[in-house]
């Protein structure tokens, strides 16, 4: 329940950061002002009584975040792929919360799988391993196949997962709603919408039926993309609470000693996994939203072996449009045309100046261009950016929520890789195709056939909607609702001379 008594488990995450030392630990490397230091901790302090204890024989940000469960794990991945935001030494030390949490007991384990199976263990696999990787939400245990004798991967949910997650989305509800009501300013940024976006994530995560179709879909996509490979799901072993793949052999993402050991170029990984994210996002609209070092591999022949398809992002044609004249605006410096296609999509209140809007922009992308990878700060980037954004009333657009936070999780795993990555200029060529293909003349031919196609097929139906409009329109009603149905035949008349126009030009150019 979405109540008050939310209250106590939004006091006792900020009483287990004070608790365990992880609050001045996040404020010094994040480089918090004295006064959001100074408030936080002042809150924080007098009921850190209160905080959960967590493991002592974690480094305190670890032991918080543990302790406060896996919605505020998930926080802590993101922010272990970001070393340029918290530090290298705090990055390294989140990235334990990829996949080697502490597991839950493989006898547990053993006996969810044999329930969703309807059939023991030993029936169906002739070795089953103890956990080889935990994370949030599932561990990962290698067995053998007793039939056929390969190897797989089989995934099973954590036990209590789903309630341990109700919990902390109505924390997030709750402080969300009093964000609204105490900071009318906070509005624009949708915290209400954000929370129901996580949620949605979370409830596709926790049912595994849905993760096996996201992968076969991914697998269908990706299937002529170079250097990325998946592995196969097993349908018939898989289920709401177990999943079964094929094992994936190859290097740790996160393991750059075991990288450079097996003779890959980690510069040349680093621009890869970029580029591959920005062609399933822009080419497909379909992305893998969870890249970080404990969901990627490097196989032996050097190919990118992504797994964990629980987060899954999808934006429609429209949108990946205007994201790429986006991009692409800035990696030309074109900050006009940027504030443009803003103003354009509604990104921004149609009330403001567009030339004040683009020389914002301008403060934003040009410290990136001419400067060294390693010293630009994104943190600070992204900091002035909200800035821009608050100061010309945008609000927070959900459907790119998953789009952004994957953009600076890939980044992440790519610098992790070599420090000098430029996102920019790694984009470049991607976008450029994009653009290509699909802004210009010939896109305009081709958006055109598809409407043709569409209004063709309401050729067959608008007799029947001729004879209902006439119907409505004869039947007796007040004058002001007549003169409406009026205006409406009109337009249909309009609709119906446009319908048919289709139809023959469908039947000439389709």
């Amino acid at each position: 329940m979405r109540g008050p008594h939310n209250i106590l488990r939004l006091i006792r995450t900020g009483a287990t950061l004070e608790r365990t030392g992880a609050m001045r630990l996040i404020m010094d490397a994040m480089d918090a002002p004295p006064l959001v230091r100074g408030t936080m901790r002042f809150l924080a302090w007098p009921f850190q009584w209160l905080g959960y204890k967590g493991d002592t024989n974690m480094p305190p940000a670890l032991r918080a975040l543990t302790a406060l469960g896996p919605a505020y794990i998930k926080f802590g991945q993101v922010f272990s792929t970001r070393p340029d935001i918290v530090g290298d030494a705090l990055a390294q030390e989140l990235r334990v919360l990829q996949d080697k949490l502490p597991p839950f007991d493989a006898e547990v384990a053993k006996a969810s799988v044999a329930s969703s199976m309807g059939q023991p263990v030993e029936a169906v696999f002739s070795e089953f391993s103890d956990p080889i990787a935990a994370a949030s939400i599932a561990q990962v245990h290698k067995a053998r196949l007793r039939e056929t004798g390969q190897d797989v991967a089989v995934k099973v949910l954590r036990p209590g997962i789903e309630r341990a997650f109700r919990r902390d989305i109505d924390a997030f509800y709750f402080a969300a709603r009093m964000i609204e009501v105490l900071s009318p300013s906070a509005r624009r940024l949708k915290p209400r919408d954000v929370i129901a976006h996580f949620e949605g994530v979370v409830n596709g995560e926790l049912d595994l039926r849905l993760e096996a179709a996201s992968a076969s879909e991914f697998t269908a996509n990706t299937a002529e993309d170079e250097g990325f490979s998946l592995p196969a799901v097993n349908w018939d072993m898989s289920g709401r609470r177990v999943m079964v793949m094929e094992w994936a052999d190859g290097a740790p993402m996160g393991d750059n000693a075991a990288i450079d050991a097996a003779g890959h170029d980690r510069a040349e990984l680093g621009e890869r996994v970029l580029q591959l994210f920005l062609k399933h996002a822009l080419r497909d609209g379909f992305f893998h939203a969870d890249m970080h070092q404990g969901n990627l591999k490097v196989a032996p022949n050097g190919d990118i072996i992504a797994y964990d398809f629980g987060i899954m992002g999808h934006i429609d044609e429209y949108t990946r449009r205007v994201y790429a004249e986006i991009l692409y605006g800035f990696i030309k410096r074109d900050y006009q045309r940027v504030a443009e296609v803003h103003f354009e999509a509604g990104y921004v209140p149609p009330d403001r100046d567009v030339d004040e809007f683009a020389r914002a922009l301008r403060a934003v992308g040009e410290p990136i261009f001419g400067m060294d990878a390693s010293k630009i700060s994104m943190g600070g980037l992204l900091s002035y950016l909200f800035e821009v954004t608050e100061r010309f009333g945008m609000e927070t657009r959900t459907e790119l929520i998953l789009l952004q936070r994957t953009m600076v999780v890939v980044e992440g795993v790519a610098r992790s890789l070599n420090p000098q990555t430029n996102i920019w200029q790694v984009a470049k060529p991607v976008v450029e195709d994009y653009i290509r293909k699909n802004i210009g003349p010939g896109a305009a031919v081709r958006d055109l056939r598809r409407t043709l196609m569409v209004l063709s097929r309401y050729g067959p139906r608008l007799p029947k909607i001729v004879e209902s409009a006439l119907i409505r329109q004869s039947s007796p009603e007040p004058e002001p609702t007549r003169g409406l149905r009026w205006k409406s035949v009109l337009w249909l008349g309009m609709g119906i001379t446009l319908g048919a126009m289709a139809t023959m030009l469908a039947t000439v150019f389709i």
